[in-house]
């Protein structure tokens, strides 16, 4: 008798990095028309509702990505340890990113906060690649917008000397 339906882990995998980029954009809605309206950004920055459908995307591509890994190493096990646990990592980081940058006003925090979900999610990416190559390359757009947004989280900083 099947407790959990065959497709059950694919979905959660697959759902669990949208409940923390959920939780963030309560912090970011609230904040975008007040503190962050007030800050000098560079020309190249994406326009406010670019940032929604460009998660939603990256969530929903590493979510499934962890899915593929955890089950071509059968699950939570020894295996699974190190690629899943750096998964976590990155997206814990990713996660506090919101609450730091936005909730606490924090930009250069927030950068070092981003750099350091950037090497994390890097290291992630390289340890899927001898698992699940397909895991692995769903995770470069990722790692791009990561690259991205960290140079713009740098600009902002730098050009917001008196938001610091």
């Amino acid at each position: 008798m099947e407790v959990v339906p065959a497709w059950a882990p694919a979905v959660g995998f697959t759902l669990l990095p949208h409940a923390g980029g959920f939780l963030g954009s309560t912090i970011t809605k609230k904040e975008i028309p007040t503190w962050y309206q007030t800050l000098q950004k560079p020309s190249w920055c994406p326009p406010n509702w670019v940032f929604a459908p460009v998660w939603g995307t990256l969530y929903t591509s590493m979510g499934y990505s962890s899915y593929l890994v955890w089950k071509e190493l059968g699950g939570f096990n020894e295996k699974s340890v190190v690629p899943l646990g750096l998964y976590a990592g990155q997206l814990a980081l990713n996660w506090a990113w919101t609450p730091v940058f936005f909730g606490a006003h924090k930009v250069g925090w927030g950068l070092v906060t981003l750099l350091l979900t950037t090497g994390t999610a890097t290291a992630t990416a390289a340890s899927w690649y001898n698992i699940n190559r397909t895991a692995a390359y769903l995770m470069v757009p990722y790692l791009a917008w990561l690259t991205m947004a960290s140079a713009l989280n740098y600009r902002i900083w730098k050009d917001n000397p008196s938001k610091k």
